[in-house]
């Protein structure tokens, strides 16, 4: 349940076009649908602009599939993120029109058109080939969430030059995310050339002792360029939502 459908539901009802009575009936699991072992936020949509997204991991198959049969049917957009290939493509034989995205772990159903509602553009930067899980988590999440995205790729410090060609588009952004593991010095370095806001992932790639991405973390936190937030080891998710939020256009 989003803004307009609720809005157009009260303008049926004060119509007459649609009884009190229906109108219950199409509210019966607002805000809350509880499902066994899951209760979902219907409300979410109308209070945050975005419907719920369901992180997979530590659920089972059933109850994956009980969520998206309730999701399904609500003809909303549906994300499930850090889902394997195998696992979405066994919900996608259930329920279809799902894209399954490997890379990014992810399951997504486009079930609305795309609607920009972005002040402007949101670059995702990644550091390496082996960084394009994150960064792809982080691009399909901005454009389901509503957000004109470009991708800039395999652009990190040990090759600096590769950068260079693709500054006009990072500070024609909004918002940029940079995407990088071992030391994360790509978020420092692009920091420093740009005057837009940049959301960091440090990603859990590195040689030796990187401690899954603790190195990256540490270094992105201790930026010494200004104008730089954090998010968690290989939160592409969580830096795409931020990312959205700060590109939205208000009403």
């Amino acid at each position: 349940m989003d803004r307009k459908a609720l809005f157009q539901l009260l303008s049926d009802v004060q119509s007459g076009d649609m009884s009190p009575t229906e109108a219950l009936k199409q509210l019966r699991d607002f805000p809350v649908a509880q499902l066994e072992g899951a209760s979902l936020d219907t409300h979410r949509q109308l209070r945050r602009g975005f419907p719920e997204v369901v992180l997979s991991e530590g659920k089972s198959d059933d109850e994956l599939h009980r969520i998206l049969g309730s999701l399904y049917d609500r003809h909303q957009n549906i994300l499930f993120t850090r889902i394997d290939a195998a696992r979405a493509s066994q919900l996608v034989k259930q329920y279809p029109g799902g894209e399954v995205v490997p890379r990014g772990r992810l399951l997504v159903y486009r079930r609305q058109p795309f609607e920009d509602l972005g002040r402007g553009m949101v670059v995702v930067v990644t550091a390496g080939t082996s960084d394009r899980g994150a960064g792809t988590e982080a691009a399909v999440t901005l454009e389901l969430m509503g957000n004109r995205v470009e991708r800039v790729e395999d652009v990190g410090v040990a090759g600096l030059h590769r950068l260079l060609p693709h500054l006009d588009t990072c500070r024609a952004a909004e918002v940029i995310i940079v995407c990088a593991g071992m030391e994360g010095a790509l978020t420092s370095v692009l920091a420093g050339l740009v005057d837009r806001p940049i959301i960091a992932v440090p990603t859990s790639i590195g040689y030796g002792v990187h401690f899954g991405g603790l190195a990256a973390l540490l270094g992105m936190l201790n930026s010494c360029a200004a104008g730089v937030s954090t998010v968690n080891i290989d939160n592409g998710f969580g830096a795409a939502y931020a990312a959205s939020l700060i590109n939205r256009r208000r009403p």
